[in-house]
């Protein structure tokens, strides 16, 4: 379970985050966080937050940001508020490490989306790039659509597609939550 001062590291994409206030230390509110990613990390899928705003700031190195098609490159010092249902990714480009605080607001459940993906991660359940396969994301994607989705496809045909592997999914043991990842 999250709480304030844990740290998990995905393996697969090197981002280290740490928890500096959990949705319980601030009643839902927010979700405040340091996120370090290493060195020429990968650009991740382009995605967007439904229900949520999320506020950057780089604390050291460069954060490389696509925001709706659109590169953008901000250095220490620099801050950035992206607004819900805004597609964005974003990643470390430069040869240094980068660390960023990060709130989401409202806080929902994306901590436990986080320590759900890193904990696959951990224990080898995800390809190179840290996705799982897809009954898992078919899971994943349903279960928290109030707080992550893909850019692509259209939310309506993710819905569809990821609806129909949702009961396959389940017959074949996957879960779109374990506690031992929350635990």
């Amino acid at each position: 379970m999250a709480h304030k001062g844990k740290e998990i590291r995905n393996p697969k994409t090197g981002q280290v985050i740490q928890f500096v206030k959990t949705k319980a230390d601030t009643r839902g509110r927010y979700l405040e966080l340091i996120s370090t990613y290493e060195a020429h990390s990968k650009e991740p899928v382009p995605h967007y937050h439904p229900n949520q705003d999320e506020y950057f700031e780089v604390l050291q190195g460069e954060l490389t940001i696509r925001l709706n098609g659109r590169l953008k490159i901000l250095q220490p010092g620099d801050k950035l508020h992206i607004e819900r249902n805004r597609v964005h990714s974003m990643w470390n480009a430069s040869d240094d490490k980068t660390v960023v605080s990060w709130k989401t607001v409202p806080a929902m459940d994306t901590e436990y989306l986080l320590e759900l993906n890193t904990g696959l991660a951990n224990d080898d359940k995800t390809n190179a790039e840290g996705i799982p396969d897809l009954l898992q994301v078919a899971l994943m994607m349903n279960h928290y659509d109030h707080v992550f989705r893909v850019a692509k496809p259209p939310f309506v045909v993710q819905k569809l597609v990821f609806g129909m592997l949702t009961p396959l999914a389940w017959l074949l043991g996957y879960k779109p939550y374990y506690k031992k990842y929350i635990d």
